[in-house]
This record gives structure tokens, C-alpha cells and sequence, in this order.
């Protein structure tokens, strides 16, 4: 029997749990991945199409080294067409550390007597996002605990305390949430505060696998988490990021558990999720779980292609968990955003850490210590056009009204000529010498790509605006 994307064992109905594990492991061990069906699923994909659950359990079963070539090929190829040369820049700001959940993986976990918990007061948060705008910084996602002190009201207020932070030339246009799930009500709360993307990482869809690793606290409640961005979604919060991390589970399932998820989104409520993350698991304090499932460098890279060409118009994330080599090679197979000078301790963009802390306080290990200079320096030495933009949010091209424009792909007419404009803003106002004369050759070169797709007087008039002091100008 070929399982195909109408047979699927649960149908999908809104808040409704749609992850069946014998459905997925049907997939997985049914496809065939000749050399004929391997090259038929990456030009689907290349073609700007979804690809099923079957035609992702294709890529994702072959072996062959060619077969691997041609699909991390297909997704350099599909990145380019759909995303140009851009990549979006942003950073992690950890608001506090209390939590009530006990996740065998995380040094937040409430069990972990080593922790210093903590939460930046309103004058905190006011410094460390100064010391963000004073870098350059333009889009933040703010992280929280699990924890009663973390909830609707207080989401919303630190949303807006970021908000309305101005530091010379410096602003925050976009704030995403990274929190616990919230019921409608509370979806609500957050998206008046003007949130950007709320994201809920399931961890692993497998629900045998995430009752080992969530033995305590509301987290341990599979379907509820499952079902967090229905709610969001019911809420009108309509952009929405998901994720999976890597190493509790068998990659491959989770693979699929990304695209199932995406795919009942689009059946549920016409629009797939802005952002996948794939973070991998990392040293963090008290770290508990079984390296049985631990994903190479070699089976990441397949992943970040398989999950470009799966699902062609969504952003992916990667994060500064991965070591700057690693994130080197895989920004090419479909990376759309990645942070850049990320600090993970709470209080630590402004120096505001009590030397006599215990430094003990970090949710997992970074491995990519570069600042945001230093990134940005190397994304223009490699050929790409960093990006700060926020347009898309601020135009309302968020939800079904993105997919409207980022599924043909002509999210390239707004994307590239937005990321020129926030990069000539920061080399106008906070790059290093060496840098700003790399960044205006790189916005010379993108400016070229854009014949046929936008009028470029007009970008032309809105770059000149920047150099004479104009700010945040966007198509």
C-alpha cells in the first residue's frame, strides 16, 4: 500500500492532535528512492511545490552519495530562486530562566540545582536591548521560561517595554516570541502587544519519545504543545514558527514530523508556518539524555536540504548552537536566518552580570561566539546580502496573505530591494570601515539581479534618502 497525503491515519481538524507514528514510519518505510523518483521529487520542489509526506520520505531514504549530491544541489538551486542572496540577521534576548518543567535536555529545567534563575527587571531590558540597537541589531526574539511569572500580560509588556527603546539611529522593528504555549485568550494578549512570530518547538514528534523527556511540569502534555499554534492560529496570530530538536529522536521522523505539521496547517487554515528551527542538542547544564540519536555534521547537512525542498517558501533557522564551520557549509542548502553576536546569558549584552554570578545559567551551549560585525563580514566576503528587514510584518504579508506572495516565489520583488536598504542603514550607521565598503559593493552586484522585478530609481532614491539621514524606508 502507497500512503499518500488523503489517507493520512488522523485527519486534520482544528486543535485537533494530528501525529500518528505508525503513519509516519509507514512512509518511511515504504518509499523507494530510485534514482528516477529522487530526481522527479527535487523537480517538483524546484518547481516552488510542497512536496508530500511521501515524496519527502523519498529524499529522506536515499542513501546513494550521488542521490545525497543532487538533493543538497536542489536545495542550493531552490534557495536561490525563492531567496536570492539574502539572509536575515537577528538575536536571542533571554528575558528570564525560571521554569517549572523538568526537559531531560534543557539547563533551564526546574530540577537543576545549579541554575541561577533570573529575570531582567524593566531597566534591564531596557539596557540590553540599547546594547542590541548599539550593534545594529533591528530584530530580537525574546525567550522565556515555562513559568507562571512568564505569562500573557507579561509577554505583552516586555514586548512593548523593547518596543519603545531608541538609541540613536537604533530601533527594534520586529520582536518574536519564543515561550511556553498559551491558551486563545492568551494568543490574543500577545499579538495586541504587535508581536512578530510566535514560535512553540514541539522537540520531538514522537509521543513515546517526548514522555521520556518531559516527565514533569505542563510541558509533559504532548497534545496540548501539539496543538499550541491551532490556538495561536484561532487567536489570530497567523505567523507562527515551529521546530524539532535534533538528537532525542530518529532524524528522520522528525523530519517528517515538521512537514506533517506544516501539512496540517495548510489543510486546517491555508497557510504554512513562517519559520522551521532544527536546532541540534548541545552541552547544557545537567544535560540527561541518550546519545543514541545524535545527528552528524554530515546528517545535518541532508536535513537542511530535505527541509528546503520540502517546503519551498518557508524561512529556516539556524542558530548559533552550531559551530561557525558548520554554519559555513549549511547556510548554502537553504539557511533564510541565523543570529549573529547571540549571548545567551541573561543580563549579558549590557554587562549587567553580577561578577560573582555563577555562570551556570545558560539554556545550552553556543558554538558560535562571532559578533554581529564579524558575521556580517563574512556573509558579505561569501557573496550574500545580509538583511534586517521587517517590511513583510509591517505591509500585513504575514499568514495567508505571505503564502500569497512567498509561494510563487515573488517574494524576491520585496526581499531583496528591503534587505539593501536595512544593510545601507547599517553601513551607514554602525560597520566597520573594511565592512562598509564591502557591504556597498555587495548591494552594487544585488542591485543587478533586480531588473524586471522592482524600479530601480526608486530603490536608487531611497538609498540616497538613507545617506542623508532618512530611516526605516521600505517597499
Amino acid at each position: 500500500m502507497i500512503f499518500t497525503p488523503e489517507k493520512y491515519a488522523i485527519p486534520d481538524e482544528p486543535m485537533k492532535p494530528f501525529i500518528d507514528a505508525d503513519e509516519i514510519w509507514g512512509f518511511l518505510n515504504k518509499a523507494k528512492p530510485t534514482q528516477e523518483r529522487v530526481r522527479e521529487v527535487i523537480a517538483k520542489s524546484l518547481a516552488k511545490n510542497r512536496l508530500t509526506l511521501e515524496e519527502t520520505a523519498v529524499l529522506i531514504n536515499a542513501d546513494d552519495p550521488q542521490l545525497i549530491e543532487e538533493i543538497k544541489n536542489g536545495a542550493r538551486e531552490l534557495k536561490k530562486k525563492v531567496y536570492g542572496n539574502r539572509i536575515v540577521l537577528f538575536a536571542p534576548l533571554y528575558i528570564g530562566n525560571h521554569c517549572i518543567n523538568n526537559c531531560k535536555y534543557c539547563g533551564f529545567k526546574a530540577s537543576n540545582k545549579f541554575a541561577v534563575r533570573r529575570t531582567l527587571t524593566d531597566d534591564e531590558i531596557i539596557k540590553e536591548t540599547e546594547a542590541l540597537e548599539e550593534n545594529g541589531q533591528k530584530r530580537l526574539i525574546l525567550v522565556y521560561g515555562e513559568h507562571p511569572r512568564y505569562n500573557p500580560d507579561y509577554i505583552a509588556h516586555t514586548v512593548k517595554l523593547v518596543y519603545g527603546v531608541k538609541k540613536g539611529n537604533g530601533e527594534i522593528r520586529r520582536v518574536n516570541i519564543n515561550a511556553a504555549p498559551l491558551d486563545i485568550e492568551g494568543f490574543r494578549t500577545v499579538k495586541k502587544a504587535g508581536i512578530g512570530t510566535y514560535q512553540v518547538f514541539q522537540e520531538t514528534y514522537h509521543p513515546e519519545a517526548y514522555k521520556l523527556f518531559h516527565p514533569s511540569g505542563p510541558k509533559k502534555d504532548f497534545n496540548y504543545r501539539l496543538t499550541s499554534l491551532d490556538r495561536a492560529q484561532e487567536a489570530g496570530v497567523d505567523d507562527v514558527g515551529i521546530g524539532a530538536l535534533f538528537g532525542l529522536y530518529d532524524w528522520r521522523f522528525e523530519v517528517m514530523g515538521l512537514v506533517r505539521h506544516t501539512n496540517h496547517f495548510e489543510a486546517v487554515y491555508d497557510v504554512g508556518p513562517h519559520t522551521i528551527s532544527f536546532p541540534r542538542i548541545k552541552d547544557a547544564s545537567e544535560l540527561n539524555i541518550n546519545p543514541q540519536y545524535e545527528v552528524s555534521d554530515e546528517d545535518f547537512v541532508r536535513i537542511i536540504a530535505i527541509l528546503r525542498l520540502a517546503v519551498p517558501y518557508t524561512g529556516m533557522i539556524l542558530t548559533a548552537r552550531e559551530s561557525h564551520a558548520v554554519r559555513t557549509e549549511v547556510i548554502h542548502y537553504g539557511v533564510s536566518q541565523i543570529d549573529g553576536g547571540t549571548k545567551l546569558e541573561i543580563g549579558a549584552y549590557s554587562n549587567s552580570l553580577n561578577e560573582n554570578q555563577n555562570l551556570n545559567k545558560e539554556q545550552f551551549k553556543i558554538n558560535d561566539p562571532r559578533s554581529l560585525s564579524e558575521v556580517i563580514d563574512e556573509l558579505l566576503e561569501n557573496g550574500f546580502l545580509p538583511s534586517f528587514c521587517t517590511a513583510c510584518y509591517r505591509k500585513g504579508r504575514t499568514g495567508e496573505h505571505f503564502m500569497e506572495f512567498s509561494v510563487p516565489g515573488f517574494i524576491k520583488r520585496y526581499c531583496t530591494p528591503n534587505a539593501i536598504l536595512t544593510l545601507a542603514e547599517y553601513l551607514e550607521d554602525y560597520a566597520k570601515p573594511e565592512v562598509v565598503a564591502k557591504g556597498w559593493k555587495v548591494i552594487e552586484e544585488n542591485k543587478k539581479e533586480l531588473a524586471g522585478f522592482v524600479r530601480l530609481e526608486e530603490l536608487e532614491n531611497r538609498i540616497e534618502r538613507i545617506k542623508n539621514g532618512e530611516r526605516d524606508l521600505y517597499f
